[in-house]
């Protein structure tokens, strides 16, 4: 099964940006569907952007569309975030997740990188 380690997590401030980086091992990603996904402090976690197996279909949760970009590079085994005009509602630790191309539900998670954005 395939291991999932986030990077690239700090604190910046309002309208800044951050770049999060996950790197697998064990399996190739491009087997696997890649998401991320966030947990705010009190908060269930939700989704954030997907990435389809070649890279080709990228997929946003609407409040991140056109601040947050997705990508992956399966030659390095990597998928990252781009986060751009940060908000401080950004705040929460981010996930990364894989789903094998033929199931339904995100199964892999990483442990979780914090982002904090100060106002």
């Amino acid at each position: 099964q395939v291991q999932l380690v986030e990077s690239g997590g700090g604190l910046v401030q309002a309208g800044g940006s951050l770049r999060l980086s996950c790197v697998a091992s064990g399996r190739a990603i491009s087997d696997y569907n890649m998401g991320w996904f966030r947990q705010a402090p009190g908060k269930e976690r939700e989704f954030v952007a997907s990435i389809s197996l070649s890279g080709s279909l990228p997929y946003y949760a609407d409040s991140m569309k056109g601040r947050f970009t997705i990508s992956r590079d399966n030659a390095k085994n990597t998928v990252d975030l781009q986060m751009n005009s940060l908000k401080p509602e950004d705040t929460a630790v981010y996930y990364c997740a894989a789903r094998l191309r033929s199931t339904t539900t995100f199964n892999y998670w990483g442990l979780g990188t914090q982002v904090t954005v100060s106002s």
